[in-house]
């Protein structure tokens, strides 16, 4: 009898197993990241969109016109987002703690691009890489190579 009614749960309630992002999802959810840098200091530079095509195309080895969709896509996703966290969970769900610095990076790649860093793109990089549990050493370090990189 027991094992009847076990039976049944296992059948009937079982909850559906999570299910993991695609790809296409993660590569949004990371340029849309990306995209929302590029607005943080209320100037929309063409060096700093052209960073982020260039970073979201060396990132998943795409073409231009693929890169140049994906951006047009995750452009909607961020002007439809209410916050972050639509975008960090995902990346959470599948990237490991090296593939999260490495956004970091790019992050602050999109912020130095300019020659300024505005205090809105600092707290935006900080933002994410709390959303995206990666440590202040971490952070910092990456923020050191980027602005060296840049000056």
């Amino acid at each position: 009898m027991l094992n009847q009614i076990k039976l049944f749960f296992d059948e009937h309630m079982k909850l559906p197993a999570p299910e993991e992002p695609s790809q296409e999802k993660l590569q949004i959810a990371r340029a849309a990241l990306l995209l929302e840098m590029v607005t943080m200091d209320d100037k929309i530079e063409a060096i700093e969109q052209e960073t982020v095509l260039a970073l979201v195309q060396k990132s998943f080895s795409l073409s231009l016109e693929q890169a140049t969709d994906l951006f047009d896509l995750a452009e909607e996703q961020r002007n439809q987002a209410v916050d972050y966290f639509q975008f960090t969970s995902l990346i959470n769900k599948s990237y490991t703690l090296e593939q999260k610095i490495e956004l970091i990076e790019s992050l602050w790649k999109v912020a130095f691009v300019d020659g300024d860093l505005d205090m809105h793109e600092e707290y935006l990089v900080r933002k994410i890489a709390d959303l995206l549990y990666v440590p202040h050493a971490s952070l910092m370090k990456t923020k050191h190579r980027v602005k060296t990189d840049h000056s």
